[in-house]
């Protein structure tokens, strides 16, 4: 049976109230959480952007969730300092932490004033950090020098078991890449048939572990309310990654609004005001066999929605 989730998005939402809106999320029958781990919100409209580790110790602390979380490492973090982060959360909490890794974003990374890399080049990176985190997470003291340095670097406090390292990846080839390192797969609502090949190509590859989707929805008293808030709160974040990876700046991200149009949204986000339209969604998806789907509220009302999904749409997805 397919886990649902609640993605808690720190662009939308202020940590404190995003604590409450996760524990209310518990109570309304979400099996399971995770949250995003920007620097900056896509958009100044979005408005916020918490530190999901300090924001991820206090969810774990007052829920009895497993979390995970969508990082990226090798540039705003170094690896050595990542590794103690995700080792603690894992000792902390046995069984109950995950952590998917990606390529990151310039809109996160661009801060440390280190060049931006070519996407081979972030690959490479991000698989040199997989297998230094793997090391470290084992006890391991580890000096290593590629695109990442690490001088006799050592993680003291680890969990008995080391955490899934799943692989963050929106494309078919990146899914197939990553089949080769990574314990699982997550990756982002996108057209049926495209996700059915992110999927494939995973599986194709050698990918052995769950896959996992985040799902973006709107849900409102109406449908055109729905449109117009998914519109507005996530229209630029729909372009695809080999320019929405690029950006470095949220205004770099509105100038892209008067590009994207309300009939654009869909599939991207799903907007509509009809629970039973939700639970269809949900299920088409699940079909494709991902066993945990995360459902992301694109708007600031996040208690509203999950009123209504405790209510409405989770009973429907758990008797079927």
């Amino acid at each position: 049976m397919t886990r649902y989730g609640f993605h808690a998005s720190h662009e939308e939402t202020d940590p404190r109230a995003l604590l409450r809106d996760v524990q209310l999320a518990e109570q309304a029958g979400f099996a399971a959480a995770m949250c995003s781990d920007h620097l900056a919100p896509w958009t100044s409209r979005q408005g916020h952007s918490g530190f999901a580790w300090s924001w991820l110790g206090a969810a774990l602390a007052t829920t009895s969730l497993p979390f995970g979380v969508v990082t990226a490492p090798g540039q705003r973090y170094h690896p050595a300092v990542h590794a103690q982060a995700i080792g603690t959360l894992a000792q902390m909490f046995p069984g109950r932490f995950w952590a998917a890794l990606g390529s990151g974003q310039a809109l996160n990374e661009h801060v440390t004033g280190a060049p931006w890399p070519r996407k081979e080049v972030r690959n490479a990176r991000l698989l040199e950090c997989v297998g230094v985190f793997r090391r470290l997470l084992a006890g391991e003291e580890v000096t290593h020098d590629g695109l990442v340095t690490l001088d006799r670097a050592r993680v003291w406090s680890l969990p008995e078991e080391p955490p899934p390292l799943l692989a963050a990846a929106v494309t078919p080839a990146t899914a197939s890449w990553a089949a080769g390192w990574a314990d699982g797969l997550i990756t982002v609502n996108q057209p049926l048939d495209t996700l059915r090949e992110v999927v494939d190509a995973f599986r194709a590859g050698g990918g052995t572990g769950p896959v996992r989707l985040q799902v973006h929805v709107c849900h409102e008293a109406d449908d055109e309310t729905a449109r117009r808030v998914a519109h507005q709160m996530w229209g630029p974040v729909i372009v695809g990654s080999g320019v929405g990876w690029e950006l470095a700046l949220p205004a770099e991200f509105e100038q892209l609004a008067g590009y994207i149009r309300e009939e654009d949204m869909h599939p991207h986000v799903l907007a509509g005001s009809d629970p039973a339209q939700h639970v269809d969604w949900l299920q088409e998806r699940a079909a494709l066999g991902f066993e945990e789907v995360y459902v992301h509220h694109v708007g600031q009302d996040q208690r509203r929605f999950v009123d209504v999904y405790g209510s409405a749409v989770l009973p429907e997805l758990l008797g079927a």
